[in-house]
């Protein structure tokens, strides 16, 4: 407890890293705040529960924004359906990879071309966010003129919230648009946690003990496949420049087994909620769709998550695929003198970096299959539907995620002032000194 405290007072000495987590709170409260701000028009007691389906995804994201009507509604959202769409488009189009390898100047490019894309995204969203979710009756105002002041504020906001998160990680701690993310995320949890524990009760005291013991080691676990990486060793020929020998050093490629993170489940959770909704519509027309959509409907169903879990495999092979290449690997290793030892530089490395990925990939889906789906078994145990969420899936992934890089970047303040580091070693794992061909 002792080293505890002497860590915390280690970071607030350090005048720089202390402002940057002040900015960071201030741009959070921020955040919040706008979360709560609804609508000018709109009669807040009159909005129904969202709480279901991928209205109830949104509104997790968003720290309960969506079902708010607020003025950041969208949140963060549109700008990560553009940035998305922009990083396969650079997969697929050459004009796109073209850009990115002219380093500054073509990322700047691209983040430019990523803001507009977010701009057409939020008005169609905001479109369709004010059609499907706000009631008639919940407008006090003329609806053409609501409609058309909400789409402007709504696109505003979204705007804001991004220019917030590139400030936050100019002038805070970590990735702004990530923390945003998450900070939406974990708003629900306290308000979760305290009505698990009111439906337990006195009586069931243990059980609620269980399920946090429970949920500790799920927490451990998606923090090692997070982690998680397969080292490749690389050496180094030797070069004498003058009277100086560089190079001969051993060094390592660091392969991570789930490089795709979220994606994959954010893919397959989208593809999901289109049966209920092509049920919803054609149900009545034929039975079988609407069977198809009741059983799409229910997340806790063993046709929902089967299904889930293939798609999820899937498209863990397809990120990976996309965002990895053996071959670019291969070429910056023959080009700066580096050779897998036993491997020939060129293709064979390159194949073998492809065996690599592949069989570190399989595992990394399935687990990543497995945390997905766990939600569906916590309910099923017990568990309040919104505490379950916590238990897996893309929420508990962010989280995990967005804080170990957070704690990274303390980390690297405290040892560049040569302070102890956090852990006993010194170091979080994942910050250690691996070289990146």
């Amino acid at each position: 407890m002792n080293r505890f405290f002497t860590t915390i007072k280690n970071i607030f000495s350090i005048e720089e890293l202390r402002t940057r987590i002040v900015n960071t709170l201030g741009f959070i409260v921020i955040f919040r705040l706008g979360s709560f701000v609804v609508l000018p028009g709109i009669d807040p007691s009159k909005l129904e529960d969202k709480a279901s389906g991928l209205f109830g995804l949104l509104d997790t994201f968003l720290g309960g924004a969506f079902s708010n009507a607020s003025i950041f509604g969208l949140g963060i959202m549109p700008y990560i359906s553009a940035s998305i769409v922009i990083q396969l488009l650079t997969v697929a189009m050459p004009y796109f990879q073209k850009m990115q390898k002219e380093g500054e100047s073509g990322r700047k490019k691209i983040n430019q071309i990523t803001r507009v894309l977010t701009i057409a995204i939020c008005l169609a969203q905001s479109f369709g966010y004010i059609s499907a979710t706000i009631p008639s009756d919940a407008v006090v105002i003329d609806r053409t003129i609501f409609g058309a002041t909400a789409m402007i504020i709504l696109t505003s906001g979204t705007i804001f919230c991004m220019w917030l998160g590139e400030r936050m990680t100019d002038k805070g701690i970590g990735n702004g648009i990530s923390m945003l993310i998450m900070i939406g995320i974990i708003s629900r949890l306290p308000g979760e946690f305290i009505a698990e524990g009111i439906s337990k009760g006195m009586s069931g005291a243990l059980l609620f003990i269980l399920e946090m013991v429970a949920l500790f080691f799920v927490v451990m676990g998606v923090v090692a496949l997070t982690q998680a990486i397969r080292r490749v060793p690389v050496q180094y020929a030797k070069q004498v420049v003058g009277n100086k020998v560089y190079g001969g050093q051993r060094q390592y490629i660091p392969l991570k087994v789930n490089s795709s993170g979220v994606m994959p489940i954010i893919f397959a959770q989208s593809l999901m909620f289109l049966p209920p909704l092509i049920g919803q519509y054609f149900g009545e027309q034929s039975d079988f769709l609407q069977a198809v959509g009741f059983q799409f409907a229910d997340y806790t169903s063993v046709t929902y998550n089967i299904v889930l879990s293939l798609l999820i495999i899937v498209f863990t092979f397809f990120y990976t695929a996309i965002t990895v290449n053996p071959n670019q690997i291969a070429d910056d290793l023959k080009r700066n003198g580096g050779f897998i030892p036993g491997i020939k530089p060129g293709k064979q490395t390159s194949e073998f970096l492809d065996n690599v990925m592949t069989r570190i990939t399989l595992p990394g889906s399935i687990f990543l299959a497995i945390v997905a789906i766990l939600p569906a078994f916590a309910t099923k145990a017990g568990v309040t539907p919104g505490f379950s969420q916590f238990y897996g899936g893309t929420s508990l992934l962010i989280m995990v995620g967005v804080i170990l890089d957070t704690l990274q970047q303390i980390e690297s303040y405290l040892l560049m002032r040569h302070y102890e580091g956090m852990m006993k070693s010194g170091k979080i794992r994942g910050r250690q000194n691996i070289a990146v061909a």
